[in-house]
């Protein structure tokens, strides 16, 4: 019986039609889990707003003093045990959440389809309403953590992504309109490597090597989109070699980016051999159905107006903007920092609060 059980089971398994219908029911399944996690967060979000509404009104309306959060708090604990979320710190955020958004359909908009870890920062973090609303829309669009999220603010990303007009490019004279808008909105100016935590004085080789080895954090700084091709990537070109810094792939631009190097404040004669780069790859590289290649030239720091007399006449796609790193820590700052344990047992603590 068992053998005729198992001469069944890799027939099935070799059925074309039974492996379509397996695969129909995973993918399904996924996404009903989905589903009820969006609606149970979507619920709490939402009695969290009308709690926080709830808790601001009748504090006015019976002039309950400033022991009321706390008797609340604790009653509301005892009635639900192990339940987090009902913490002092929590109501606090509760009312802030309902203060910032008084209308009552806050479902639709996009800060109310985060965690609520996601939006306690968000409130706590970023005073301006539409500024709020676009980091929302980022999360929700990147699938940014709250560590990932808070990092982009603190790193000012809604300025250096470019909401302001202070970007130097020629992309919308070589690209089409549409992608030369897309090519624009993924530069940032300045790029933030704080992550390198490397000194001002590093070399070029220096920061390219400190970014192969922390690529991750560098395509998150990056942005969506971006597949990391290779460093140093060689073009053979007359019998002579060329090394790129920086290769990448743009996934929605779907073209290549070459992004150069340059330690030091930016020169006119950088947009050159930026240029030669960006015609060897489209030349070499490019595929039928890929879109012309851009280039972005990384440099400590440069002139707008220079910047902007040296792409003038440039017939390449390319963007110039400034890169920020970190300085290494002192030793005597550095043992005044606290400890992994003292940190983590810092968070634990706040995770039973709330």
């Amino acid at each position: 019986m068992e053998k005729l059980l198992e001469k069944k089971e890799d027939s099935l398994t070799l059925d074309q039609n039974y492996r379509d219908f397996l695969a129909a029911a995973k993918v399904r399944l996924k996404n009903a889990q989905l589903r009820a996690a969006l609606a149970s967060n979507s619920e709490l979000i939402q009695y969290y707003w009308e709690l926080g509404t709830d808790l601001i009104e009748k504090q006015k309306a019976f002039k309950w003093g400033e022991n009321f959060l706390e008797q609340f708090s604790h009653d509301m604990r005892a009635a639900n045990p192990g339940m987090q979320g009902l913490s002092v710190r929590n109501m606090y955020r509760m009312k802030k959440f309902a203060q910032l958004y008084p209308n009552p359909q806050i479902l639709p908009q996009a800060v109310a389809k985060l965690p609520w870890g996601h939006i306690s920062s968000l409130i706590h973090m970023v005073k301006d309403k539409v500024i709020r609303d676009w980091y929302a829309q980022q999360v929700i669009k990147n699938g940014w953590s709250r560590p990932i999220m808070e990092m982009q603010i603190e790193t000012d990303l809604y300025e250096r992504q470019g909401i302001s007009t202070n970007k130097t490019t020629n992309y919308h004279e070589h690209l089409p309109a549409s992608q030369s808008d897309l090519a624009r909105d993924i530069l940032k100016d300045p790029y933030n490597f704080d992550f390198l935590t490397i000194s001002d004085e590093a070399h070029e080789r220096d920061i390219e090597n400190a970014l192969v080895t922390h690529v991750r954090d560098f395509l998150i700084e990056l942005g969506q989109g971006f597949a990391f091709v290779g460093s140093q990537v060689p073009l053979s070109i007359d019998d002579q070699e060329f090394f790129i810094d920086l290769l990448f792939y743009h996934l929605h631009l779907r073209c290549f980016v070459v992004i150069e190097l340059k330690a030091n404040n930016f020169k006119p004669e950088h947009t050159g051999q930026l240029g030669f780069y960006l015609a060897a790859v489209d030349d070499l590289m490019k595929k039928e159905g890929d879109n012309p290649t851009i280039g972005i030239l990384l440099c400590k720091s440069k002139s707008k107006i220079v910047a902007e007399y040296a792409l003038r006449s440039m017939k390449a796609p390319i963007g110039i903007s400034e890169y920020m790193l970190s300085k290494a820590l002192p030793k005597e700052l550095k043992s005044k920092l606290p400890s992994i344990k003292q940190i983590e047992a810092e968070l634990n603590e706040d995770a039973s609060d709330d």
